[in-house]
């Protein structure tokens, strides 16, 4: 039986880690050729590089998610190589914030310019090649901390709120022009994002408090956010477009008070 991604192409942002890697591998696993990009190549074996070995196609390609020019060059080449572009995921991101009379100007950029403005220029570029064939569908990674707020969050929080709220103004510009776009606002996935924060840097005093705040009372995996990122992604989803999706272990489902 064929694959659910059988003779798609997918650009996955942030590919080589994490969320990214994941959705390589998931896609891989459903037909999908690859074409992935990171700042750098991970060391050591990966998803993606599991991904790799499944896929009938695969280009990697390092670069800035904020340099336009970069990004330019290198959906040219995933077209060049690969014939086209059927699926984005926008899965590159970091972590950061502080309360914001404590930011320095130079990080709220960079958070805010990685996360929100490097998906608004993978998506600008990637666009163009789904408008010339009618089709596309763009999974943007955003966080619940989107959609509601986490002390101290401020820049990591305004720039996974302006994904999301982006995310609907593409669906809306280019529902008619054959392509779709949905946001996955996953909870706290164990990540290597995540074991930097809170396994092994501030956050860690906050760890027990945080997975009991998710109503399955756990953490999430990498794998459960590349599951939905694949329904999205694949013609199971066709009449899906400018949704928000929490995928949070009911995280944003409301409080538990013991009653």
């Amino acid at each position: 039986m064929a694959g659910r991604l059988e003779g798609k192409v997918a650009f996955i942002t942030g590919a080589s880690s994490g969320i990214g890697a994941a959705c390589a591998l998931r896609f891989a696993e459903e037909g999908a050729r690859l074409a992935g990009m990171d700042i750098e190549k991970s060391s050591g074996e990966s998803d993606w590089d599991e991904a790799v070995k499944l896929a009938s196609g695969a280009v990697f390609e390092t670069g800035d998610v904020r340099d336009e020019a970069r990004i330019q060059e290198i959906v040219a080449a995933v077209k060049d190589q690969l014939g086209r572009i059927d699926v984005l995921v926008n899965s590159a991101g970091v972590a950061g914030g502080g309360m914001i009379h404590m930011l320095d100007a130079e990080e709220w950029d960079r958070v805010v310019d990685i996360n929100l403005k490097g998906t608004f220029l993978a998506s600008k570029h990637t666009v163009q090649v789904m408008m010339e064939q009618g089709s596309g569908s763009i999974v943007n990674i955003a966080s619940v901390e989107g959609i509601e707020g986490f002390m101290g969050g401020s820049s990591y929080n305004a720039s996974k709120g302006g994904v999301v709220v982006l995310t609907k103004n593409m669906a809306i510009d280019y529902a008619r022009t054959g392509i779709r776009a949905n946001v996955i606002c996953p909870g706290f996935i164990e990540t290597p994002m995540f074991r930097s924060v809170l396994v092994d840097g501030p956050g860690k005093v906050l760890s027990d408090q945080i997975r009991e705040a998710h109503q399955l009372g756990r953490f999430g995996k990498p794998v459960e956010i590349a599951n939905a990122a694949l329904f999205l992604a694949s013609d199971e989803a066709s009449f899906v477009t400018g949704v928000t999706l929490p995928v949070d272990g009911g995280y944003t489902a409301g409080h538990r008070f013991g009653i």
